[in-house]
């Protein structure tokens, strides 16, 4: 019986994948919770080089972009456009 692969290297390879990143956010605003946003953009910096590579080039230090993303953070507009663009990711907004 082959072994299974653990959970957050198999979530981590798929959001990579900026279609599939894109995906995960979607899911992640439908929910009541605002922090499970936060929370689905940790999982992509993660998946798009760490925390510490992502607050680097996102001119953030590392514990700022870790309070960032936190369950209870609060991102500004520009260091949200600017994690999204590290990530390969783009904000659009369309009617209801």
């Amino acid at each position: 019986m082959k072994k299974s692969k653990p959970y957050e290297s198999f979530l981590t390879e798929r959001l990579k994948d900026p279609e599939e990143a894109a995906a995960y956010l979607n899911a992640a605003l439908e929910d009541e919770d605002s922090g499970v946003f936060l929370i689905a953009l940790r999982d992509i910096a993660q998946a798009n080089g760490g925390m510490t590579q992502v607050a680097q080039e996102a001119h953030l230090s590392r514990e700022t972009l870790y309070r960032t993303l936190s369950k209870k953070g609060n991102p500004t507009l520009i260091s949200l456009r600017a994690l999204l663009d590290i990530c390969g990711l783009q904000i659009h907004i369309q009617p209801a």
